[in-house]
């Protein structure tokens, strides 16, 4: 039984990086879906591909690393607000990580955005993590 679905997300992406693997596999969900669109948007994975089966499916993430030292482009994935902790922040409040060079990923009720995106509509919402 998993009781933090994003934590595993972060953490099956985090030991991949530190393994130096190409691809990884997650079991999809829609949160996760959208945790993987922003995470491509803002350039920390290569590409990203949603598998489909009968169950639940898979989501097969390609990790970025630098051209020339091959370190992983994600140098931290830090959980946030957690099951027995949920963070909650208005739109003033929205954190900036490493001044603005990191992103955090927020769930508001206009679906999951960087803060950036969030400060930009005016919403607050649950701060999921931080990625840099």
């Amino acid at each position: 039984m998993l009781t933090d679905p994003i934590s595993d997300f972060l953490t099956r992406i985090r030991n991949a990086n530190k393994a130096g693997h190409r691809v990884v596999d997650i079991p999809a969900s829609n949160l996760k879906k959208e945790i993987t669109k922003i995470l491509f948007e803002q350039g920390y994975i290569l590409s990203y591909k949603f598998e489909d089966d009968k169950v639940q499916g898979n989501i097969k993430i390609a990790l970025k690393y630098d051209k020339f030292t091959k370190e992983p482009i994600i140098k931290k994935l830090q959980r946030v607000s957690k099951p027995g902790l949920r963070k909650y922040v208005n739109s003033d409040q929205l954190p900036r990580v490493l001044n603005g060079l990191g992103i955090a990923i927020i769930s508001t009720s206009h679906g999951v955005m960087t803060s950036k995106q969030a400060k930009q509509e005016k919403v607050g919402g649950e701060v999921l993590c931080y990625v840099y």
